[in-house]
């Protein structure tokens, strides 16, 4: 793992785009809550960047730590860039660090491919056996479940039948709920991908000037 201390590459890339605004800590369901006009400038923002940043300078945010993994998942997801899929699957299933594995379940439910229901599955595969690892279970399975919709297959169910790993891990893990319904965690998903093609959306669109005093 790279650290932006003693990294100047990465502190480069943090300082342009993940504390301009305290950015890493509003990419996840905080997002969702942000009043207009401050979502729209966000949004805007986050897919310019999306659109500029370089595939170069996302390998190296994808090296850092928590805060750098999470903004560089988000600028994958809103861009598309679907040559990271392996790494984002890699990562998700390492869970080095806490606090991205949303954001890589975001991109990956963006992408929306039968392979990345493969790299979810296998995340779920892993960590609903260990109750006392990993962080993402949830979000991974709303991801899963929401990309199974999308495809017309129902990649969850064997996750989710009676007596299925989900079930089990709800009854082992400590400090969750044990009424954790998917279909919250899908909801989640499904406007956090919307989110992302918004993102990538108000990129192409000029910005309107409502300052009357510009008008003729």
């Amino acid at each position: 793992m790279r650290h932006a201390h003693e990294d100047t590459e990465l502190r480069a890339l943090v300082s342009r785009y993940v504390t301009p605004g305290r950015r890493y800590r509003k990419l996840g369901g905080g997002v969702l809550t942000m009043p207009d006009p401050a979502y729209d400038r966000f949004a805007r923002a986050l897919g310019e960047d999306a659109g500029r940043v370089t595939p170069h300078e996302i390998a190296t945010l994808l090296e850092g730590g928590w805060r750098e993994r999470r903004t560089a998942a988000w600028l994958i997801a809103v861009s598309c860039r679907t040559e990271f899929r392996e790494r984002l699957g890699e990562l998700l299933l390492d869970s080095e660090v806490c606090c991205a594995g949303l954001a890589y379940s975001v991109a990956l439910a963006r992408f929306g491919t039968p392979r990345d229901a493969e790299l979810l599955a296998a995340y779920l595969d892993r960590y609903l056996r260990r109750p006392d690892l990993g962080y993402d279970q949830i979000v991974a399975m709303g991801a899963l479940v929401f990309t199974g919709l999308n495809l017309g297959d129902d990649y969850a169910a064997r996750f989710l039948a009676p007596g299925g790993l989900w079930h089990e891990w709800l009854r082992e893990a400590p400090r969750v709920q044990r009424t954790t319904d998917p279909a919250t965690h899908l909801s989640l998903i499904r406007r956090l991908c919307a989110f992302a093609y918004e993102c990538a959306e108000l990129r192409e669109r000029p910005i309107l000037n409502h300052d009357p005093s510009q008008q003729g």
